[in-house]
């Protein structure tokens, strides 16, 4: 009975350490997944047209070191196991397997008009990483956030002083964005429909208001958002750019758009938000509201790729 115990407990001990050790190195996944953009991986193995050997794809990627070559297996062994790439047979009457992409590493494709590429290199840079390290630090003082402890300003002044990192995170918000309007403009059509004018609230480079444009021509719409974003953007016939900062005014219209916004406030500076779009549309007939974010759900579904999507982005908000 002692040794069936002790069998038990020793199994225990295993399990709870590798959780702990899975949790610690998760971020190899994060790091594998970066790498293999930056090689060129997904549209290397896109271009071959089918499966992929490993000896065909580490020829594919011209920019690798000789010396680096028996590497790839151990990089593209840990991506199969995430379920970014799969493996699958060269042809019906060959047993050899070759990788080919899955659902996620179809959106890893540079060309592909939905990328999250993007928005993972943005995510996965120095700047947004290192302000985890401060998270324990953070909880001591009177910092606004871990990204102000690890960088010493906010992540907003920080992008308006740092070109290079501005046009990193726009360029992630454009690629979210992307994502999110051909689901919006596909099932949520009704939504525009009857408005005349439409401002777009922390709108970055454009690329919400540009498909709302491009899809309602008879839509006025204005990109708002803060001075050094909309420098030097160019508008087309029923859209244009406004610079300034939405806590002290909002340009008038039928419908305020908030897509990503209301996640970076405090309640309070959120009600401050929330009042100057109530300026910005009152009077008008009709006028509306719209908001786009995500949604703590407080009671955990069975969904729990999504429950851990919501909880992570939570962090996210809180530590940038």
């Amino acid at each position: 009975m002692s040794n069936l115990a002790d069998g038990r407990r020793n199994a225990e001990l295993l399990e709870a350490q590798s959780l702990i050790w899975n949790h610690i190195f998760n971020f190899i996944n994060s790091m594998s997944l970066k790498c293999a953009i930056q090689l060129g991986i997904p549209d290397a193995i896109r271009n071959h047209g089918k499966p992929i050997t490993l000896s065909e794809l580490i020829a594919a990627l011209t920019r690798l070191h000789p010396a680096k070559a028996n590497c790839i297996p151990r990089l593209m062994r840990i991506l199969v196991h995430s379920g970014f790439f799969a493996r699958a047979k060269i042809s019906q009457n060959d047993e050899e397997e070759g990788f080919v992409l899955t659902n996620a590493s179809q959106l890893l494709l540079n060309d592909h008009p939905l990328s999250v590429s993007p928005f993972l290199l943005a995510m996965l840079d120095p700047c947004l990483t290192r302000p985890w390290h401060y998270v324990s630090t953070w909880f001591l003082n009177d910092d606004p956030t871990p990204f102000a402890t690890a960088n010493e300003r906010t992540i907003w002044e920080y992008a308006a002083h740092e070109p290079n990192f501005n046009n990193l995170f726009n360029e992630a918000m454009a690629s979210d964005a992307r994502l999110v309007m051909n689901v919006l403009i596909n099932e949520c059509k009704g939504v525009f429909e009857g408005l005349k004018s439409l401002v777009d609230v922390g709108g970055g480079t454009g690329t919400v208001a540009k498909a709302i444009a491009k899809e309602f021509p008879h839509l006025e719409c204005i990109v708002f958002d803060l001075p050094h974003v909309a420098a030097g953007l160019q508008g087309t016939n029923n859209l244009k750019y406004v610079g300034g900062s939405m806590f002290e005014a909002i340009p008038p219209a039928d419908a305020i758009l908030l897509k990503w916004i209301m996640h970076d406030w405090s309640h309070e500076n959120c009600v401050k938000i929330l009042k100057r779009c109530k300026e910005a549309i009152k009077g008008r007939e009709g006028g509306k509201l719209i908001i786009i974010d995500m949604v703590m759900e407080t009671k955990q579904t069975e969904d729990h790729e999504s429950n851990e999507t919501e909880l992570l982005f939570d962090m996210l908000m809180m530590v940038v």
